[in-house]
């Protein structure tokens, strides 16, 4: 066993080489020693979370780009009739900015809950889960619309039928991330509303102790999954 100086002065008593290592992380230390193991682990789950999300793009660009079949306009097929007239991609560009917007909220939930300003910190998670709501609202609403057009994961009107599979599973793939996004903001909120954190209770789900850092980990989650939207936008609707 080696001995070394550690970083207060002390001996330092575990052992050298890999047995060091795995007993260091094996200890109660924590692997990131500025971070809690509840934001590392968010953080490692948005990590693998975006490799699934590339995978699903890269499979979207390859079948795009290697169809002998035109791929459809999407300034035509994601076309709201307004006013007698087609506004192209004016649903599109009204659910980005909502969800955008939703980012900027969550954002200031974080300031506010780390102030330990519990009301404002409610309201703006409330706001927040409230935008994602809408976001999701208009999303089922595009699927509704696209259905009764005909198109359906096999085929579609418009051209290549890849496009029907490869938008419903990355666009759904994308909302169902963003409703459990709401869900989890309506838990949180509510448990900032009552002061849970403020007095450090207990959870439902754990006998860790409640603190308005679990505001900021539900943040790191809001903000992935609004910079996947940019993504999803960027490749579907202005590709």
């Amino acid at each position: 066993m080696a001995q070394t100086i550690g970083t207060h002065g002390e001996p330092d008593l575990r052992p050298a080489g890999l047995r060091g290592v795995a007993a260091d992380f094996a200890s109660d230390q924590r692997a990131f020693k500025t971070a809690s193991w509840g934001k590392a682990m968010m953080w490692i789950f948005l990590l693998s979370d975006t490799f699934v999300f590339g995978c699903f793009l890269i499979a979207y660009m390859t079948a795009r780009m290697s169809t002998p079949v035109a791929w459809p306009n999407p300034s035509e097929v994601f076309a709201l009739h307004i006013g007698g007239q087609d506004v192209p991609l004016i649903l599109i560009a009204i659910m980005t900015f909502v969800l955008i917007s939703s980012s900027g909220t969550m954002a200031m939930a974080v300031n506010f809950g780390y102030r330990r300003d519990r009301r404002t910190t409610a309201i703006l998670m409330l706001l927040t889960a409230l935008l994602g709501a809408c976001f999701v609202g208009m999303q089922a609403f595009e699927w509704t619309k696209l259905i009764t057009e005909g198109v359906r994961p096999w085929e579609n009107p418009w051209g290549a039928a890849q496009f029907g599979s490869t938008f419903f599973m990355i666009t759904g793939f994308h909302g169902t991330h963003v409703t459990i996004g709401v869900i989890f903001l309506l838990i949180v909120a509510r448990k900032v509303w009552r002061g849970d954190f403020d007095q450090e209770r207990r959870g439902f789900f754990t006998s860790r102790r409640g603190r308005y850092e679990a505001v900021e980990i539900m943040g790191l989650y809001w903000h992935f999954v609004d910079l996947v939207w940019v993504f999803i936008f960027a490749f579907f609707y202005l590709w």
